[in-house]
């Protein structure tokens, strides 16, 4: 294991960091966090998106492939079967698996599983590394606090570029994840505190005439009125209630929107009553 200055550092520097770089492809999901791009991208990289092995076909040139689970935006959260699956395909071609498992701890309606997971990897980290953040589980954003585990000839490697380049973790912030990350109760009241949200907004979405696809697990609800995701953004602006356009996500996501759960009880309370105000054209 190996600590970070949170997780949007890595994810955007971790391809250059392994060495990826022109000539090479990165595999990213078809809906997904854009700094997965970014990353590939900054090193030079050309950028795959897909949710199919079967479709990537004998490609030579992929150096990496990004799985997010649970899902930054879609709340979807992939089962061992196909976890194992990603792994296997990227072994038998010596591409890394790189997972974001930022939103492990907050399942509702399934449970998420790591990829370094025994039922997964056999016992076997090879070629497999794990992003994490404190700022979902422990509310810690503002202190920079990630760590990312796995493969120790990949973390070794990461080490030694990392500490050349700068990307030290300050021993209070270390300090601060080791208490995090040894207490578990106030884990377990944010988790409390996101589902009684998640219940307040789910209901009044549905009741305002959205569709919530996926969504069992993270800190969003993904949420469609089967119309131009700019559109709803303007509807729901209108109401003082703001969300982000599924077209940041991705080309395929572009009738959806991102509701999140991070504000305030009486702002999401705020947010629920004026969703119940008819949505005219």
């Amino acid at each position: 294991m190996l600590p970070t200055i949170g997780s949007k550092e890595l994810v955007a520097w971790l391809p250059t960091l392994l060495g990826v770089g022109p000539g090479d492809r990165v595999v990213i999901p078809s809906v997904c966090y854009p700094t997965y791009e970014v990353g590939a991208r900054l090193a030079g990289a050309e950028v795959i998106r897909s949710d199919s092995l079967t479709a990537l076909g004998p490609d030579r040139r992929i150096a990496m492939i990004w799985i997010n689970s649970p899902s930054n935006p879609t709340g979807r959260v992939l089962p061992v079967e196909h976890l194992r699956k990603v792994v296997t395909w990227a072994r038998e071609r010596g591409v890394t698996v790189v997972s974001d498992e930022c939103y492990l701890t907050l399942g509702w309606e399934s449970t998420p599983v790591s990829i370094l997971d025994d039922r997964v990897t056999d016992g076997d980290p090879t070629g497999v590394i794990a992003v994490h953040s404190l700022s979902k589980r422990s509310n810690l954003a503002g202190y920079r606090a990630g760590f990312v585990g796995g493969d120790k000839a990949i973390i070794r490697e990461l080490l030694a570029v990392r500490k050349h380049a700068g990307m030290i973790v300050p021993a209070p912030v270390q300090a601060a994840m080791v208490a995090a990350l040894t207490d578990e109760t106030h884990v377990d009241e944010q988790r409390a505190r996101y589902a009684a949200r998640r219940d307040v907004l789910r209901t009044a979405l549905v009741k305002a005439g959205f569709e919530i696809s996926h969504s069992e697990a993270g800190l969003y609800l993904w949420a469609t009125r089967d119309e131009e995701c700019w559109a709803t953004v303007d509807r729901l602006a209108a109401r003082g209630i703001l969300a982000a356009p599924g077209a940041f996500y991705g080309p395929s996501a572009a009738r959806h929107v991102r509701v999140a759960l991070t504000a305030s009880d009486e702002r999401v309370s705020a947010a629920a009553d004026r969703l119940a105000e008819p949505f005219t054209d």
